[in-house]
């Protein structure tokens, strides 16, 4: 079973905390100069799963890197999606 098969199941099972733990370690052991797809990648799922726990800021930022690494990857409409859904709320209409 390979790293990515053992994050999903993670991630089925609802551990999220290890799952960001296990994709920390694949980016930070992936060589630089490495594929830039794959890196891409692995910081698209992680922002999924920070955004998933309310990590709204961390999972934009790895959006950010997603998207500079791969011009292609789903992270660029997740980022825009993120950045429109920042833009909208606005905490004084709940606090007059």
């Amino acid at each position: 079973m390979n790293s990515l098969q053992i994050i999903q199941q993670l991630i089925d099972n609802k551990k999220f905390a290890e799952a960001i733990g296990m994709l920390t370690e694949q980016i930070n052991d992936t060589v630089a100069g490495g594929d830039c797809n794959d890196k891409a990648e692995l910081y698209f799922l992680r922002g999924k799963l920070l955004w998933r726990i309310g990590e709204h800021s961390r999972a934009m930022t790895d959006y950010a890197y997603a998207s500079e690494l791969d011009p292609s990857s789903p992270a660029i409409k997740a980022l825009e999606q993120a950045r429109d859904i920042a833009g909208f709320f606005n905490p004084d209409l709940y606090n007059p």
